[in-house]
C-alpha cells in the first residue's frame, strides 16, 4: 500500500506524511504537522497546525485534532502542541486542543479509542489503553491513568487526577483526585473498586486483595487521610497494584497550588 490522498484533501506543503498514509475527501492537514505510518484520515477529518500523530492512528469525519485551546488568555501566536503516539481511534466529532502554555503541549498515549464527541482540553495527558465514550470530557491540566475507561458524559475537571484502571460511570464527574482502579459514580463519588478492569489488566487475585486492603484502609476505616496512608507505609510486602494505589496518593498528598485538589470521597457527599 502507498500513500493516497484525494484529491479534494487540502495538505499544507510543510506537513510530513509519512509511509502508508490514507487521506480522504475533504481532509484538512495544516502546517507544521507529522502524521506517522499507516494513520488514516477520513473524509473531512481535521488536523491542526503543531499536531504530531505516530503510526497507526485512524481518524474519523469531523474530528479536530489540534484546534487552538479554549482559554480566552491563550495568544494564538504561540507555539503549542499536541503530541499524539501511536495505534489510537478517534470517532466521529472528537476534539483535542493543543497546549495553552508555550512549549507545553496536550499529550495522547498509545492504544486509546475516543468515542464521538469525546474531548480533551489544552494541556491534559491521556494515557495509553484509555477509553472515553461519547461526550466524555477531560478539562484542562487533567490527566486519565492507564486503562481508564470514561463512560458517556463523564467529566474530569481541570488539574485533576485519574489513577490507572478507574471506571467512571454514565454522567459521573470529579472535581477531585480519583485513585487507581476506583469506580466514580455521581459528583466526587466513588463506590468501590473496579475489580473486572484489574482482573482484565492482568493483575493476580493476591494483588486484587491488596488493592482492596488499600481501599479499605482509606474510604472504609474511619481514619484521617493521613494517618491510613501511614499504616499503608508499614505495608512493606504489598505488590506492584496496592503500590500503585499508594504511591497515588503521595503525589496527591503532596499537590501543590491547582493541583491540590483533595480526594474524591466514598459512598456520599458525606464523610
Amino acid at each position: 500500500m502507498t500513500t493516497t490522498i484525494h484529491p479534494t484533501a487540502i495538505i499544507d506543503p510543510s506537513a510530513q506524511l509519512g509511509e502508508n498514509v490514507q487521506i480522504g475527501p475533504f481532509a484538512i492537514v495544516e502546517a507544521d504537522t507529522v502524521i506517522g505510518d499507516g494513520c488514516v484520515l477520513n473524509n473531512n477529518a481535521v488536523i491542526r497546525r503543531f499536531t504530531t500523530l505516530g503510526a497507526g492512528n485512524n481518524v474519523d469525519s469531523f474530528a479536530v485534532l489540534g484546534g487552538v485551546p479554549q482559554d480566552v488568555k491563550f495568544d494564538p501566536n504561540d507555539e503549542t502542541y499536541v503530541i499524539i503516539g501511536d495505534n489510537n481511534t478517534f470517532r466521529e466529532g472528537v476534539t483535542i486542543n493543543r497546549a495553552t502554555t508555550p512549549g507545553g503541549a496536550t499529550r495522547v498515549g498509545n492504544n486509546t479509542y475516543w468515542m464521538v464527541n469525546s474531548h480533551a482540553g489544552h494541556d491534559s495527558t491521556t494515557l495509553d489503553g484509555a477509553t472515553l465514550v461519547n461526550s466524555a470530557c477531560l478539562a484542562g491540566h487533567s490527566e486519565l491513568g492507564e486503562r481508564c475507561i470514561l463512560s458517556g458524559f463523564a467529566g474530569i475537571h481541570q488539574f485533576c487526577w485519574v489513577g490507572e484502571g478507574c471506571l467512571g460511570q454514565g454522567s459521573s464527574v470529579s472535581t477531585m483526585h480519583v485513585p487507581p482502579f476506583c469506580i466514580m459514580t455521581h459528583t466526587n463519588q466513588v463506590s468501590g473498586l473496579n475489580i473486572v478492569g484489574m482482573r482484565r489488566a492482568g493483575y493476580s487475585a493476591t494483588d486484587r486483595h491488596e488493592v482492596k486492603e488499600a481501599f479499605a484502609l482509606l474510604f472504609r476505616s474511619g481514619l484521617p487521610t493521613d494517618r491510613a496512608i501511614a499504616e499503608m507505609d508499614t505495608r512493606d510486602d504489598w505488590g506492584p497494584a496496592a503500590s500503585k494505589f499508594r504511591a497515588f496518593l503521595h503525589r496527591v498528598q503532596e499537590a501543590k497550588g491547582p493541583h491540590s485538589r483533595g480526594l474524591i470521597r466514598y459512598g456520599s457527599h458525606r464523610r
